[in-house]
């Protein structure tokens, strides 16, 4: 079977494994349990009208060229592409940015009118479509890779990444500036604190391995993001165990479910500074990762082939 991905690839120096990390993930997880898929990759450079346009031009000049069994577009601007073609199957998964905000919305709906199958990677997510289909739509979150998320010792990730093992370290789970992710919320809640021992960590420009280091290295993850849809950052502090603040956005609330040491806050500075200093005060890592075993790529990519498959039988 042959699937091409199709994803934006428009960040700059655009690195696969980085900027589409969930993504690649998913597509190595399906790849080790089922090898006889194959896959190629179509990512969108360009943007405005212009720079999709042209990039849908040689969206069909490629699937001209192979015979791909089905494309597997990310996100609804992708998927919109790769349904100006009806001669291969569309399958699309919205990952929260082309749901949640409501420009987006009719777009959406579009897509999911003539797309083949439609993810969603929650259960909210899904609610919050103009429509989506009973028959042919799934919830199925992205996964986290168990192999590279995993427990290690403080002391041991804090030596790796350099970081200081007497001051007390909390990771944002963006850069700053990306408006969406709400950084004034936890700075304006770490003001409130008052406790200038504590150093905000953006997460900015690392690698895979570096992320999976740091949220063992830090004393609490925080996130107080605006909107999600099934956010990696808790999936991956969840799995190596790390103490988690966030609002409640998304599936965080299904994800942490009733986690020791994880604390879901409203958007109220001060509520969002008493979960961060009960995180702190909890002292220990978490049991997140058994509570998440169900989100292990191995899990998740077995779901995926199974619409893989279902899509190929049908005419």
């Amino acid at each position: 079977m042959n699937v091409l991905v199709v994803c934006s690839g428009n960040a700059p120096e655009f690195e696969f494994s980085i900027h589409q990390a969930f993504i690649h993930d998913q597509v190595n997880a399906v790849k080790r349990i089922a090898p006889q898929i194959n896959f190629d990759f179509f990512f969108i450079k360009g943007k405005g009208t212009a720079g999709y346009l042209k990039s849908g031009l040689t969206l069909r000049q490629k699937i001209r060229q192979i015979p791909f069994d089905c494309l597997h577009a990310h996100f609804s601007l992708s998927a919109f592409l790769a349904n100006f073609q009806r001669r291969i199957p569309v399958i699309v998964t919205f990952h929260g940015s082309d749901i949640n905000f409501h420009q987006n919305r009719f777009l959406s709906l579009a897509v999911e009118l003539f797309s083949r199958r439609t993810i969603y990677v929650s259960e909210r997510l899904r609610k919050n479509a103009i429509y989506a289909s009973a028959r042919n739509s799934s919830i199925i979150p992205c996964g986290v890779d168990f192999n590279l998320f995993r427990p290690l010792s403080q002391t041991q990730a804090r030596a790796s990444l350099n970081l200081d093992p007497a001051k007390t370290y909390i990771l944002f789970s963006s850069s700053s500036d990306v408006k969406v992710k709400n950084y004034p919320l936890a700075r304006d809640a770490l003001a409130r604190l008052n406790k200038p021992n504590i150093t905000l960590l953006e997460l900015k420009g690392f690698r895979r391995e570096e992320v999976a280091l740091l949220l063992c290295a830090v004393d609490a993850a925080l996130m107080t993001s605006f909107s999600e849809g099934s956010p990696q950052f808790i999936k991956e502090a969840m799995a190596c165990n790390c103490p988690i603040v966030t609002t409640d956005v998304g599936d965080v609330r299904e994800v942490i479910q009733d986690t020791p040491g994880c604390y879901i806050t409203s958007f109220d500075p001060l509520d969002v500074a008493e979960g961060i200093r009960k995180a702190l005060a909890f002292g220990s890592r978490t049991n997140g990762r058994a509570k998440i075993r169900h989100l292990d790529n191995a899990v998740i990519a077995e779901k995926i082939v199974q619409i893989y498959r279902d899509v190929e039988k049908r005419p």
